[in-house]
């Protein structure tokens, strides 16, 4: 028992002089994994949406004039619908898609616009047709396809059509009200695709500001929303209302 007294007291002796000896300290800050874990729910939502809007907007735009297409073909004839409008539209595409391509920006920020293009010349060959034209189509596709050549010339010469592209695009949905507003009817004009190019402008103007952050890009985007709000709007106002039968 004497032994045993004496060792405890020698080990207590030794740590107590020896200052060197104690547990390993931690640097532990409470709730920093939880803050971690955080951020990256956080991250991973936000990209979720970036990645719903694209693709959503991707989506849309391939079934976009879809809707104007099939009213076109139906009715046979383009009452509403601005020739002017769909022009400058095109062209407003055109540039907007080569000025992405030309600065190397994100595919899924511009990959709509091949199919809008598309979807188009579509409407602008029907509008033609029903409208006894269709010799112009040469005319506009040479213009369409040499001016979109020459746009990717210079460095100068897309930086000057994309700081345009904004009026030009504007103008096209202009026309379009115009023309409403002339006719007081929008027989031909098809809401849904109206109200479906608003849902995309305003999906373009979010991924915008997440991606690129491009100013010019984005109040293009801006401008573009509510004016197409104002052509949808337009649209449904001067709607043919069916008259009741007594």
């Amino acid at each position: 028992m004497c032994c045993v007294r004496k060792y405890q007291s020698t080990i207590e002796t030794e740590t107590a002089g020896d200052t060197s000896w104690h547990l390993p300290k931690t640097d532990y800050t409470p709730g920093l994994k939880g803050q971690e874990l955080r951020e990256m729910l956080s991250e991973m939502d936000g990209n979720l949406t970036l990645h719903f809007a694209n693709f959503s907007t991707l989506f849309v735009c391939m079934v976009l004039k879809f809707p104007q297409i099939f009213v076109l073909m139906r009715a046979k004839a383009t009452t509403g619908v601005s020739l002017n409008s769909l022009l400058l539209e095109l062209i407003g595409f055109i540039v907007f898609m080569s000025y992405q391509m030309y600065y190397d920006y994100p595919p899924l920020t511009y990959l709509e616009y091949p199919i809008l293009i598309a979807q188009d010349v579509v409407v602008l060959l029907l509008i033609l047709h029903y409208n006894r034209n269709m010799k112009h189509s040469i005319i506009y596709a040479a213009v369409f396809v040499g001016g979109w050549q020459l746009l990717t010339v210079q460095k100068w010469v897309i930086d000057l059509a994309m700081s345009l592209c904004t009026f030009i695009s504007a103008g096209s949905k202009l026309a379009q009200l115009q023309c409403m507003w002339r006719s007081k009817n929008s027989g031909q004009v098809s809401t849904l695709t109206w109200g479906l190019a608003t849902y995309t402008c305003l999906t373009r103007v979010f991924t915008t500001m997440i991606t690129t952050g491009d100013t010019q890009v984005l109040v293009r985007f801006v401008v573009m929303s509510i004016l197409n709000m104002w052509v949808t709007a337009t649209v449904i106002h001067y709607k043919p209302r069916a008259v009741k039968q007594d």
